[in-house]
């Protein structure tokens, strides 16, 4: 009886957690979390800091019983945690249990609980989607990290060379100049930057113009298409899965008329053996 039970409640809490409704009530039980963090953050009356102190309560306690759904309802126990998600989520909600209001802990049960928000990325499957594709664009991504360092380097030492005599403040050593050179890729006042040095070069203009060619068109664009093409393939991954665990229509029908041909072999055979008697 106690297993038949446990599998009920195991079915029950399955359903629950696979139901759209419950994960959109979650979804919104963080966003409400962010907004309580944030009314943290003005200066209230003392009530209502009192009135925010019990409802982060009641989420902490709210997120600690739809984790333990969550794992209940996994059919093999084992499996939950090698899903670095449901790890990462239920490290967030013990850790949320640390006091925050007269304790040495404080800082950290605070700043856990910021990080109650990223909880959205392990409900929705499309942020997940957008994360997994990252972190897999990674290497790639490494790679052309390493040779905008190598221009950002090269660029940042002729900088200094050069301009450190106009402006000592922006290219005063090669650590300053590649500082300035990504206020320069970022194009904030990047003009003013240069109107400067040309004042005395002026054909530095083709400096700055090859820098922000290289980076800002180039290099940026090459990191948009990796992870662009990381996450197609993902999605395309992800299809492939939904299809593959759907049956095929085909193989259903062929299923159906041997099914069909079985039952009406059965009923000619009770109907012979009907005759004979």
């Amino acid at each position: 009886m106690n297993s038949i039970r446990d599998n009920s409640l195991q079915g029950k809490f399955h359903r629950l957690r696979s139901n759209k409704a419950f994960e959109l009530f979650v979804v919104g039980i963080i966003v409400f979390s962010a907004l309580v963090i944030g009314a943290k953050t003005y200066d209230i009356p003392p009530i209502l800091s009192q009135i925010i102190v019990i409802t982060d309560w009641f989420i902490t306690l709210f997120f600690l019983v739809e984790i333990t759904i969550r794992f209940i309802g996994e059919p093999y126990k084992r499996n939950f945690f090698k899903s670095a998600w449901n790890i990462f989520d239920a490290l967030i909600v013990i850790v949320s249990l640390v006091p925050i209001e007269d304790s040495e802990m404080a800082l950290i049960g605070r700043l856990i609980r910021v990080f109650r928000v990223l909880r959205m990325v392990s409900i929705i499957p499309e942020l997940r989607i957008l994360i997994s594709s990252l972190l897999k664009a990674m290497p790639q991504l490494g790679y052309v990290a390493l040779l905008m360092f190598i221009i950002f380097y090269i660029y940042g030492a002729v900088g200094s060379f050069f301009f450190a005599p106009i402006n000592d403040v922006l290219w005063g050593d090669i650590a300053v100049s590649m500082l300035t050179l990504f206020r320069v890729m970022t194009f904030e006042d990047w003009t003013d930057v240069m109107y400067e040095t040309m004042e005395q070069y002026p054909l530095s203009w083709i400096f700055y113009v090859s820098f922000i060619f290289l980076t800002a068109f180039a290099f940026l664009n090459m990191i948009i298409g990796i992870v662009v093409n990381v996450i197609e393939s993902e999605n395309r991954a992800r299809q492939l899965e939904e299809e593959g665990e759907q049956p095929n229509r085909a193989d259903l029908e062929v299923q159906l008329q041997h099914l069909q041909a079985s039952v009406d072999e059965l009923l000619k055979r009770a109907g012979s053996s009907g005759e004979q008697r």
